[in-house]
């Protein structure tokens, strides 16, 4: 599921796209926002693979946003002036739309964003970490959930456990977004392996995972 941020200050325009992105069962729309300052603080927090948007913005235009950003999400731009393209272009962004939009141009952008962000993946489907004097390759579907001790790390697997070196940030951030999720200041798991939610707890196997206060929100608009 590619997690999708919409940032433009028309109305009008944020409602169009809002409608697109509601018809394509492969995103989740995240966020939306007429400011790209408020959407700065958010990106700066939350995990997002994919940017709708605009460029002419009071305060903060969006290629000011993009290099602003310490890692920037992939990017279609959205504007209503065709002088941008060539920016748009060293920016490295996945396509340039041009104001009005229409379903067909948008849906040509986004299957370009879903080829790119699966092609990341595959090459990214494998967690490296050196434990016990050995290399372990995990794929990433073999992985469970981790939990921090300290700046120690144990990840759980269906048939192993392996103790390293690292803090739970770190991780967080060597592993997949639209994968894995942060669910509490000890705890990181991977959505696909939870059988069910009870409370504030998760279930994955036999173990039980507490879900902190400060991530529930988050956690539950990524696992919904």
């Amino acid at each position: 599921m590619i997690r999708c941020v919409i940032i433009d200050d028309e109305p009008a325009a944020r409602e169009i796209l809002t409608s697109y992105v509601s018809k394509v069962s492969s995103i989740k729309l995240m966020e939306t926002f007429s400011s790209s300052l408020a959407a700065r603080e958010y990106l700066k927090e939350n995990d997002t693979d994919l940017l709708l948007l605009d460029i002419e913005m009071p305060n903060l235009t969006g290629i000011e946003l993009l290099n602003s950003l310490p890692k920037s999400p992939e990017v279609i731009f959205t504007t209503a002036y065709s002088e941008y393209a060539i920016d748009g272009y060293e920016l490295s962004v996945i396509d340039y739309l041009l104001k009005p939009i229409s379903m067909e141009r948008f849906l040509k952008a986004i299957d370009k964003a879903e080829k790119k962000l699966e092609h990341q993946n595959t090459q990214n489907n494998c967690f490296k970490v050196k434990a016990d004097g050995r290399i372990y390759q995990l794929p990433h579907e073999e992985i469970l959930f981790a939990e921090s001790m300290g700046y120690y790390i144990t990840i759980y697997t269906q048939e192993k456990k392996i103790t390293f070196y690292q803090t739970m940030k770190s991780l967080n951030q060597s592993l997949p977004s639209q994968e894995y999720e942060r669910v509490h200041k000890s705890y990181l798991v991977r959505l696909s392996a939870i059988e069910y939610l009870e409370g504030n707890q998760i279930k994955i196997g036999e173990h039980t995972i507490p879900i902190g206060k400060t991530f529930k929100e988050k956690f539950m608009k990524s696992y919904m």
